[in-house]
């Protein structure tokens, strides 16, 4: 994304963390297997090797908040270690009030700004667990805009997913895609 954005066209950025700003060094098969046997008491087929695939079946079984602490852990690790992007040094110099809005947990995204130094530069921060739904539900775009205190409308969601997209949709505000590395 080397074009810049006009303040009269939008009035707030907010930006998914994980793949477009910084990519997260976390080894989601190992966090996984600490997370299967949970759901694997509850009875649940936990086949999946990504710990995040492991979310939905634990909100089905009604057991989410026994198996964060492990999400959180695996996600502020790999934060420490996170590898920055190009974007997030334009991030830095964008003139416009910025957000973060992810699927990461929160203390995972500010363990990010620490640690690439730019936690100055963020007005809000909402992750997995500020808020009680997750992307792609429009809650946590739609919270970051509020905190910003913008529109909808006068907002640009950056991200990197099909998911981002639909939650930029479903917010009523315009995406940016980043093309993955």
């Amino acid at each position: 994304m080397s074009d810049t954005y006009d303040a009269v066209v939008y009035d707030a950025i907010v930006y998914d963390l994980d793949g477009t700003l910084v990519q997260l060094a976390v080894d989601w098969k190992a966090a996984a297997e600490r997370i299967k046997p949970i759901l694997r008491d509850y009875g649940a087929d936990a086949e999946a090797d990504d710990a995040l695939d492991l979310l939905p079946v634990a909100e089905d079984l009604g057991v989410a908040d026994e198996i964060e602490p492990h999400l959180a852990a695996a996600e502020r690790e790999g934060a420490r270690d996170s590898e920055r992007l190009p974007l997030l040094d334009e991030f830095v110099d964008q003139p416009l009030p910025v957000g973060i809005c992810s699927l990461n947990c929160e203390a995972a995204c500010r363990e990010v700004l620490d640690t690439h130094d730019i936690s100055k530069d963020v007005a809000i921060i909402v992750g997995r667990d500020s808020v009680s739904e997750r992307k792609p539900h429009p809650e946590p775009l739609l919270t970051a805009v509020e905190e910003l205190g913008t529109a909808p409308e006068r907002t640009l969601f950056v991200g990197d997913s099909d998911s981002d997209e639909l939650t930029a949709r479903r917010a009523g505000t315009a995406f940016r895609r980043v093309e993955k590395r």
